[in-house]
């Protein structure tokens, strides 16, 4: 499939779908979001090599063309890798007032025209090539853009996961409390049993030295989650 027939197939809406996030999906979609902004300029420089006669331009062009176009229709559709526009953000960025999306979908239709014009020297080529050009900038405005949000929502992200976290190690803290104030009635009550309570007071000590060790879990982790 050539460039420009794949511009023409009409991308599926965002997903909806409840997607599963973490650090790592976050890298991944800054990483292809980053990787549409190197992809563009490398094809613009080709193609104007391309149009000055270097060897093998229009090749090396038409790759970045093909990264830059996955990248973007993964990160908007989809894969088994990212999954696509998954939220309110990502849904205006893409497709509200900043239409990220149609200046993409614009810039790749552009610049397959201008690679076809280049390579069957098409009287058109010039024109195409010094819009190709003049698209380059905003283009690189828009993509910054989109990792931008990328970057917030991967931040945003991380706090609520060490709010979660702080919840959770509170409530490990407070069974802790409880188990403490139990081992510490069950040693009194052993204790008053004398010999008969030996037994008991064995096993109310472990359970003291248990949660004296989820104390030290629950600190290290909360010390961790700030980092």
């Amino acid at each position: 499939m050539n460039q420009s027939s794949l511009v023409r197939t009409s991308m599926p809406a965002p997903s909806s779908a409840k997607t599963k996030l973490s650090g790592e999906l976050f890298a991944s979609m800054i990483n292809l979001s980053g990787r549409r902004r190197f992809t563009s300029q490398r094809l613009v420089l080709y193609a104007v090599l391309a149009s000055l006669g270097h060897e093998r331009a229009v090749e090396t062009s038409r790759d970045a063309l093909k990264l830059f176009t996955d990248a973007h229709l993964a990160l908007v559709n989809g894969n088994q890798q990212v999954p696509g526009v998954f939220c309110a953000e990502l849904e205006e960025a893409y497709f509200g007032s900043a239409q990220g999306d149609r200046h993409i979908r614009s810039f790749i239709d552009l610049a397959g025209r201008c690679l076809d014009a280049i390579e069957s020297g098409a009287r058109q080529a010039p024109a195409l090539l010094d819009k190709l050009v003049d698209e380059a900038t905003p283009l690189l405005s828009v993509l910054n853009r989109l990792t931008q949000v990328y970057e917030e929502l991967s931040k945003k992200h991380a706090s609520q996961v060490r709010k979660q976290l702080h919840g959770i190690m509170n409530d490990i803290e407070s069974i802790a409390r409880q188990a403490r104030m139990v081992s510490f009635n069950a040693q009194i009550v052993a204790a008053r049993a004398g010999q008969a309570g030996k037994e008991f007071s064995v096993v109310a000590g472990v359970l003291s030295d248990i949660t004296g060790e989820i104390d030290g879990l629950v600190h290290e982790a909360l010390n961790s989650s700030v980092a």
